[in-house]
C-alpha cells in the first residue's frame, strides 16, 4: 500500500482503518487477534489520541504495519491520506 503521512491524530485513525479494511479484515477480527474487545478497535480508527502507546504497537502489528518516523524537514516520499 506504501506510506502514508499523518500530521493528526484523525489522518493517524484513516491510516489504520485503510490498512485493515484494505487486508480485508473487520474490526472484530482485529480485535480477537489482540483479544481485545471490538470497541477498543473501533477507538483506535475514531480517536487514536485515546490509545496507550503499546496498544498502537500491537494495533500495527496485528495489521502486519510499521511505524516510521522521518525528519519534517527532508523532502523524501510521502504520500498525503485519501481515505
Amino acid at each position: 500500500m506504501g506510506a502514508f503521512l499523518a500530521k493528526t491524530p484523525a489522518q493517524l485513525g484513516a491510516i489504520l482503518r485503510g490498512f485493515r479494511k484494505q487486508r480485508g479484515l473487520t474490526q472484530q477480527t482485529v480485535a480477537d487477534r489482540l483479544g481485545l474487545p471490538q470497541k477498543m478497535v473501533s477507538l483506535a480508527e475514531t480517536h487514536p489520541d485515546r490509545l496507550p502507546l503499546t496498544r498502537l504497537f500491537q494495533l500495527l502489528d496485528a495489521l502486519g504495519v510499521e511505524l516510521t518516523l522521518g525528519d519534517a524537514s527532508s523532502p523524501g516520499p510521502r504520500r498525503k491520506v485519501e481515505w
